[in-house]
């Protein structure tokens, strides 16, 4: 089967939510061991495509296949995903959260989440409440970064961030990600920061593919960077 030979392949993907298409036909066919960037502005689609591969929406039309199979609770074990929203607990501390998802994965690696913690300048005594917003996101990727993942999703990591704490972020990834057996899916506005992560580029515009391509070829089919394609697409 053409899927099995992809982290993520997706026919005609079609999303509705009442009133709008969130995604409306999206073909994908997403390699292993590769970094792709998910760029567009925000209401173009991008986090409910990757709920979708994530397997926490069900499309209304079109085919989705992740690591060969249609999206269910093998797949769901295999994907670490990283949502935009802050859902940790305020009444947790960090070792209280790293417990409670640790008993939910079996490749939870608890060196790689003290590796982590120490990095990001985090420990466990600390109340979720006190945490500032970046440092809630240096958290969340720890979450999804501890776990030895065949797939990562990541939704806005860097929206609203202070540099700081974008660095480390960044610094994160290009250390944690194991390219002989991960893929990663990185969706952002903020492409600056980020390009130089990318081996391929997807471009999304109201729920299409606007541009698809390795970012190499992007930039030397248009003769500028990744960022400034995107600035040129959405402006």
């Amino acid at each position: 089967m053409e899927s099995t030979n992809y982290a993520v392949y997706s026919k005609g993907l079609t999303k509705r939510y009442p009133g709008a298409d969130a995604i409306r036909g999206i073909d994908l066919m997403i390699g292993h061991g590769e970094i792709w960037g998910l760029l567009g502005p925000n209401g173009s689609g991008k986090s409910t495509l990757l709920k979708c591969i994530a397997g926490l929406l069900k499309p209304d039309r079109g085919q989705i296949h992740v690591l060969g199979q249609a999206p269910n609770r093998t797949t769901k074990g295999k994907v670490a995903f990283l949502p935009e929203i802050d859902y940790l607990y305020r009444w947790m501390k960090i070792g209280d959260i790293l417990q409670f998802v640790s008993a939910m994965y079996h490749d939870w690696q608890w060196d790689r989440a003290e590796e982590l913690l120490k990095f990001m300048n985090l420990t466990h005594d600390q109340a979720i409440s006190s945490l500032s917003k970046g440092m809630r996101a240096r958290l969340k990727l720890v979450i999804a970064m501890a776990r030895d993942a065949e797939l990562v999703l990541l939704d806005e990591p860097l929206s609203g961030l202070d540099p700081s704490s974008r660095g480390r972020i960044i610094d994160v990834i290009l250390k944690e990600f194991k390219a002989e057996h991960q893929t990663m899916i990185l969706s952002t506005h903020e492409v600056g920061e980020t390009e130089s992560l990318f081996d391929s580029v997807i471009f999304l515009e109201k729920g299409k593919v606007k541009l698809i391509d390795t970012a190499d070829t992007l930039r030397q089919q248009h003769n500028l960077s990744i960022n400034d394609l995107f600035r040129e697409v959405y402006q």
